[in-house]
């Protein structure tokens, strides 16, 4: 099951991801926004927090950037978001940093590239092995 969110700069793109979502039959539920104007802070830090309270398996956040909300979400500990805007970024986050929200932007990216991407985070594993020492070094961080 995925988390979802996005501030009034990325609701246009969130839709589109979620219809491409529903095509692949995939499960999420959506934290907002309704396309308002809103606080990308405020969604973004739900969604994190859902995400790393294992209630969520991993997230998506969408905001004008990606970068903002992928601000907010690494300051929850256990969260490793990443802003990509390109597939091959969206894939080695996940095989090399095992990454667990994707944080896309409505203004940088289209629908097309976008659900590319989310396909992309979906479907890579981590791989494990010597990334997992990095990963383990990145999980002592968030103890501090």
């Amino acid at each position: 099951m995925l988390a979802i969110g996005c501030d009034h700069g990325g609701y246009d793109l969130k839709l589109a991801v979620m219809k491409h979502l529903d095509e692949r039959g995939m499960a999420y539920h959506d934290f907002g926004c309704d396309g308002s104007s809103c606080d990308y802070p405020v969604i973004a830090k739900t969604v994190a927090e859902a995400v790393a309270s294992g209630e969520y398996e991993r997230g998506l956040l969408f905001c004008g950037t990606g970068i903002g909300v992928s601000i907010v979400a690494n300051k929850v500990p256990g969260i490793r978001a990443a802003a990509c805007s390109d597939t091959f970024s969206a894939t080695m986050t996940r095989a090399h940093n095992n990454a667990n929200i994707l944080c896309l932007g409505g203004r940088v990216v289209g629908p097309g590239l976008a659900n590319l991407m989310v396909d992309a985070f979906l479907d890579t594993p981590f791989e494990g092995g010597r990334h997992q020492r990095r990963i383990d070094m990145i999980t002592e961080l968030d103890k501090r």
